[in-house]
């Protein structure tokens, strides 16, 4: 099957569904870029060929000094994320959710050995067109974040979601986030969110790195999502006023209880630091502060876990109303 100008790379066989496959690999001579495949096997008692042009062949890398590893290591710390503009994102759910989102991929790292799982081979077709490269199990191990391996890791560029791009419906539903540091909490209010139907969240403030490992994982790929976007406050404060949005800050020393909120037409629910709370931006004549009820010696619960109280509460008044 091999022309004159053809040079064989590889022949693999397997199984596939039960009909025995090969996989032979050939570069033309004539053709520097390009790297032809024919897939050859027997399905249903007939010999069945495909031809696919498979592109450049990845770079293979087996150093953790490779200078693309050494960069992308680097991506775990927040001040080389600004630096580079870029983030790593690990995890097959998690790159197919920034994907959807249209997250530009920069580069791409794949340990085919680790990708055992359905769902990372379905993602694999979608990175072909990435600057991807294979690597080893302990290469992969040096950019991947924790002890979750999906065997595939990627590079992204940083997206810039604006105030002015959101997109909303009419009396829309929005949560804003000033001066949340720990990721956990910011990925756990993201996913609330978006479970919750919230319309947009508005990450206000400086201090917040919403592409943090831990916060793409605790959002479970939902900060990805076009409906998320970071501004200042006064920015926000003036967009809120300019959709015309009840603001509803959760204050711990508020008279007033978050069922007692109104939530039917709209709203901006508006959530602060847990070590210092909101700042004095807040305290406006426009703002309405509620709080929870709380039974026992703590004053407030984690903000994650009052952002979900509040969110499922305006779900359930607009779902009332509508």
């Amino acid at each position: 099957m091999t022309g004159e100008n053809c040079q064989v790379v590889s022949l693999r066989g397997g199984q596939d569904n039960g009909n025995t496959l090969f996989s032979l690999t050939q570069r033309r001579e004539d053709a520097k870029d390009s790297n032809f495949v024919f897939l050859i096997g027997f399905a249903s008692s007939r010999l069945c060929v495909r031809f696919l042009n498979v592109g450049n062949m990845p770079e293979q890398i087996t150093s953790r000094q490779n200078t693309r590893i050494k960069e992308a290591a680097k991506l775990r710390a927040g001040r080389q994320r600004a630096k580079q503009g870029r983030f790593l994102i690990d995890g097959v759910r998690e790159i197919g959710r920034a994907l959807d989102a249209g997250i530009e991929i920069d580069e791409a790292f794949v340990c085919e050995a680790l990708c055992s799982s359905d769902s990372a081979r379905s993602l694999l077709p979608r990175l072909a067109n990435t600057n991807c490269a294979e690597v080893t199990s302990e290469v992969l191990e040096k950019i991947c974040f924790g002890e979750r391996n999906d065997g595939v890791v990627v590079v992204a560029k940083t997206p810039v979601r604006l105030l002015d791009q959101l997109a909303l419906p009419a009396q829309p539903l929005v949560a804003v986030l000033e001066g949340l540091e720990k990721p956990g909490n910011i990925g756990a209010i993201l996913r609330t969110a978006d479970g919750a139907g919230v319309d947009a969240v508005i990450v206000a403030g400086g201090g917040t790195d919403l592409f943090n490992p831990n916060t793409i994982r605790a959002s479970l790929g939902t900060v990805f999502a076009k409906n998320v976007c970071t501004a200042t406050v006064a920015e926000t404060i003036a967009k809120l006023r300019d959709w015309q949005l009840p603001i509803i800050a959760t204050r711990p020393d508020a008279s007033s209880l978050y069922t007692e909120a109104d939530f039917f037409k709209g709203a901006a629910i508006v959530l602060g630091n847990e070590a210092e709370g909101l700042s004095t931006d807040w305290e406006q004549q426009d703002v309405r502060g509620v709080r929870l009820p709380m039974q026992g010696i703590a004053d407030s619960l984690n903000v994650s876990a009052t952002a979900a109280i509040l969110f499922y509460e305006a779900q359930r008044q607009r779902a009332l109303s509508g």
